[in-house]
């Protein structure tokens, strides 16, 4: 076919790149769609917390503007909105639904593997890129983000952004203020900014490896490099500082409270409860074994639940988060020492030795943060490690492939190989019942192709070429089938984890103090966290471990009879429950605003007795359910308790007990 003409051009890309890029990009874009989008409701309403965010923000636009909780604006999310303006926009835009909350992310997906091909092919070449692409998309942490409606899924599209401006700002030239060069940078700043908005100080962590790249190798004198990481980091500041702003100055009463803040102030949230609070426990992060940001936990829990495992450098290779992420980590820490040895003498701006620091540098301080931190840490962060491996692992393949000549560079890639295989088999050893025939085939697979690597390629095309294929099969097969059957699988809660079996802290069945129902931990075998009788998974205060359908007395979420009162009841808020857990589930069940006392865990300052009575006294709010609060018997939400369980008589609805609030007792 004419690739001089618009359809040839649109197939098969530019005349000089090879034939077959861009109808494998495109093959490797479709393929990502289909495993993202196929039977995407499969986990329902996935984390139900974000969704009923996203509800509110589809019904007001000060809830989406504010990334509220609930549409009458009571409390925030304990992130920062821009995922939730991604969600609400999509709900108001196509109707809001289990499909329009997913669909947004599993499209990132597919622009994050686009836009990292291109990245990667820009200092590498096509080949690489897509290798890189490929791996990325099956990392089974990646399926089950992208599948899913946490933030993740927009800070990795925003990180890989970034990644992009970059390279394309290594790699541009000028040394004027403005120059192309600098301006891609600044593009690059842009985009981590409004990472930090997305999941605040996780976005900085890819920074260290940004600057260093582009400080050796871009293409540009040493001063006009030094001022365009100045402004880069200016960039940074601006665009997400003007949101933080825009909170502090806007006045705290005609606002939403900051949800997981103590003091109604989201540069606090920022920096305490998701900035050190998540490194070094503490600051409403119980990792460290306290309490931490004025949670007083119940008898009987000490410390948080470890949804991680406990924190060290063989963190990412355990039993919570081994077979999240780290199936190609080992292969791609052996690229990575690989790639910077074979490019020591390269000159300073070596496009290949960029590409490794970049990567490497995102690698590095990402995975050591993961494995260090000693607040709350869920398997599924690693996600944004999958960008990085994907990169790493597919340079190291195309350098040393161009040396299979040399038996240094082919017993490297046997090292590869054989260490993947191995490693894949510990991790479906894991789950020994699942496809027990797959670990022995990659082993052995494996094995032999490292024995051949390490006999020589022959001088055959051919038999290079089926080598090749062989060592990428074998290398994909445990990645990919743990992530198709992630895919397959349905997933809730706050702490979702990949595989072929739905496992998961916080989707519980109902339960709580007084309920008379139990909820069991569910736990990666690694789970050491102690928790009472009808404790909910998660951290105090930690939104990220998500609500499911619970409430004392009753399974609220599944009460038809509730269901319907509250869609049918008027005002600004229908119901208010303490903690989110039942509020999420009837919000999103009912269409209605409910407010969630105390936010997330019930333990935040909000709203204070007299503002409730207010609202109560207003008409504001009709009916009230007692929940779960982490703040104890002197929080907000247990003097809201008493106060309404003496002056408001209780109506029976489908089995569950609910305060009328314009039904006081004396009347």
């Amino acid at each position: 076919m004419d690739r001089e003409n618009w359809f040839g051009r649109a197939f098969f890309g530019h005349p000089e790149q090879p034939r077959w890029a861009r109808p494998g990009l495109l093959g490797l874009l479709a393929v990502t769609a289909v495993l993202y989008l196929w039977d995407l409701t499969n986990s329902g309403w996935a984390n139900e917390y974000y969704s009923a965010a996203a509800q509110a923000g589809s019904q007001s636009w000060k809830a989406l503007l504010f990334g509220s909780f609930d549409a009458g604006n009571a409390i925030t999310v304990d992130k920062p909105p821009a995922a939730l303006w991604v969600l609400g926009l999509s709900g108001r835009l196509l109707g809001f639904s289990q499909w329009s909350v997913l669909l947004p992310q599993a499209l990132m997906g597919v622009a994050s593997t686009g836009l990292l091909v291109a990245t990667v092919r820009r200092l590498s070449g096509p080949g690489a890129g897509l290798v890189a692409g490929a791996i990325a998309a099956l990392t089974p942490v990646a399926v089950l983000i992208f599948r899913f409606d946490n933030p993740d899924a927009l800070l990795v599209l925003l990180l890989v952004a970034a990644a992009y401006c970059t390279v394309r700002a290594i790699t541009a030239t000028g040394d004027r203020l403005l120059s192309a060069s600098t301006l891609w940078l600044v593009s690059a700043g842009v985009a981590v900014g409004f990472g930090f908005l997305t999941k605040m100080m996780q976005a900085f962590l890819i920074l260290p490896g940004l600057a260093l790249a582009y400080l050796i190798a871009a293409n540009a004198p040493l001063r006009q490099r030094i001022w365009s990481l100045i402004l880069a980091g200016v960039a940074v500041v601006f665009s997400a500082g003007w949101y933080i702003a825009l909170v502090e100055l806007w006045p705290a009463g005609s606002r939403p409270y900051i949800g997981g803040s103590t003091t109604n102030s989201l540069w606090q949230l920022a920096v305490d409860y998701n900035g050190l609070g998540r490194i070094f426990g503490g600051h409403g992060n119980p990792g460290s074994g306290g309490g931490g940001g004025g949670f007083d936990l119940p008898e009987g829990m000490h410390g948080a639940p470890s949804f991680s495992g406990a924190n060290g450098i063989t963190r990412l290779f355990n039993s919570a988060m081994g077979a999240e992420i780290s199936w190609l980590l080992p292969a791609a820490l052996i690229g990575l020492v690989t790639g910077l040895w074979l490019t020591r003498r390269a000159p300073r701006t070596d496009r290949t030795r960029a590409a490794f620091l970049l990567w490497g540098g995102w690698l590095l301080v990402t995975g050591l943060t993961f494995s260090y931190m000693s607040g709350i840490v869920h398997p599924y962060y690693t996600v944004a490690l999958a960008p990085a491996i994907g990169a790493l692992v597919a340079l190291s393949l195309r350098e040393l492939w161009s040396r299979a000549g040399h038996p240094a560079a082919r017993l490297t890639l046997a090292a590869m190989a054989a260490v993947t295989g191995a490693w894949s088999f510990v991790l479906l050893h894991r789950t020994p019942d699942w496809l027990p025939w797959l670990r022995w085939t990659i082993l052995a697979g494996s094995i032999l192709v490292a024995l051949a690597l390490v006999a020589g390629t022959r001088g055959s095309r051919r038999y290079a070429f089926a080598l090749a294929t062989a060592g990428l099969l074998f290398g994909l097969g445990g990645t990919g089938a743990w992530a198709i059957a992630t895919a397959g699988q349905g997933h809730s809660g706050g702490s979702p984890n990949s595989g072929p079996t739905s496992q998961s802290f916080g989707a519980m069945p109902a339960g709580g103090p007084g309920s008379g129902v139990d909820a069991p931990a569910q736990s990666p075998a690694e789970d050491s966290g102690q928790r009472p009788e009808g404790f909910p998974s998660g951290g105090p205060g930690d939104a990220s471990a998500a609500p499911g359908g619970n409430g004392p007395g009753s399974d609220t979420g599944s009460n038809a009879e509730l269901v319907s009162l509250l869609s049918h009841t008027g005002g600004r808020w229908s119901a208010a429950s303490v903690g989110s857990m039942s509020a999420a589930t009837l919000a999103l069940k009912s269409g209605t605003s409910v407010m969630a006392i105390g936010g997330f865990s019930g333990g935040d300052n909000s709203p204070t007795l007299q503002q409730f009575q207010q609202y109560v006294s207003t008409g504001q709010v009709r009916y009230f359910l007692e929940g779960f609060a982490m703040g104890g018997s002197n929080s907000t939400a247990a003097q809201i308790t008493e106060w309404v369980k003496s002056h408001f008589a209780t109506v029976t609805v489908g089995g569950t007990t609910v305060y009328d609030l314009s039904q006081p007792v004396s009347a």
